[in-house]
């Protein structure tokens, strides 16, 4: 009864809320599109949606139809986008998707290596999952997330890539540059230079900031390491980044790094992927030569 026409019409209904705009994205006539839901409505003896003013809004059949659509759909064009290239004399693609602001230059580091390795691959790092990257791997938007916080569900496995601290990086003729460790406390009268992620998503706030009941004089967003470690540099404000990424600077800008409380924040680099997906071959070397470089 249900097929992939009638999945594709219910997710652009819902998208665009009018026959008009959902057959004009879908390149059909508004009397085709109205015509095989009709046909689908008598079959299952229900409406699947229902006017609301000028829109249409979907009812509870339709909406169970859609819940389907944003599963399999993705999964259509997943197995298309691999037939393509199969049909194209290409090997397979490799969709990287990061929730890791700093981790760029890193990765670059191990898709080189890969390549060479694997001529017929072809790999897309997509830096728009900021976060909701997990969405996307579930989803078949990506086949593998880079995140230094992974959200677990049962299809999902993660493997740990390398360990590093987040501190805290002030310029060398800060005040607290000639400390080793710093409390939480000391950064009330900082402003804080993060990247544009949500302060609860930001491990400065949740593990050290906010546990603490602190918080700083303001903080601002920026979205490039190269400008948020200037901006330190010239006494604009101080970051919380990986250590690693701050040494690779450090010596050429002036900076310090400085521990985050006691025991310093340790986080761990994951590349998530999916369960289905373990014995992947191009998987699995990925993670692999990612194991191998290491942290930076």
């Amino acid at each position: 009864m249900l097929d992939r026409q009638h999945l594709k019409i219910i997710a652009a209904i819902n998208e665009f809320g009018t026959l008009t705009e959902a057959a004009d994205n879908m390149h059909l006539t508004q009397s085709a599109l109205s015509h095989s839901m009709k046909k689908l409505e008598q079959q299952a003896g229900i409406a699947f949606w229902e006017k609301d003013g000028r829109r249409l809004r979907l009812t509870d059949a339709g909406n169970a139809v859609l819940n389907l659509a944003q599963r399999l759909l993705p999964q259509f064009a997943h197995t298309e986008e691999q037939l393509a290239h199969i049909a194209q004399g290409k090997q397979g693609i490799l969709r990287i998707g990061m929730e890791c602001h700093p981790c760029y230059q890193w990765l670059l580091r191990v898709v080189k290596p890969f390549l060479l390795d694997y001529p017929d691959v072809d790999v897309d790092v997509r830096q728009k999952f900021t976060f909701g990257g997990l969405q996307a791997l579930h989803g078949y938007d990506i086949d593998l997330l880079l995140t230094p916080d992974p959200l677990h569900l049962p299809s999902i496995q993660y493997e740990a890539v390398f360990d590093y601290e987040q501190v805290l990086v002030v310029s060398r003729e800060h005040p607290l540059a000639a400390e080793s460790m710093v409390e939480a406390q000391a950064l009330a009268d900082e402003t804080l230079l993060t990247y544009p992620v949500e302060p609860s998503r930001l491990d400065v706030f949740s593990h050290f900031l906010t546990p603490a009941s602190c918080t700083v004089k303001k903080h601002k967003t920026i979205e490039t390491t190269e400008i948020m470690l200037q901006m330190i540099s010239a006494g604009r404000g101080v970051g919380a980044l990986p250590k690693w990424l701050a040494e690779e600077q450090a010596e050429a800008l002036q900076l310090i790094t400085v521990r985050l409380g006691k025991n310093g924040i340790q986080k761990s680099l994951n590349l998530g992927y999916r369960k289905s997906d373990t014995n992947a071959p191009f998987i699995k070397a990925f993670i692999a030569l990612a194991r191998s470089i290491g942290q930076p």
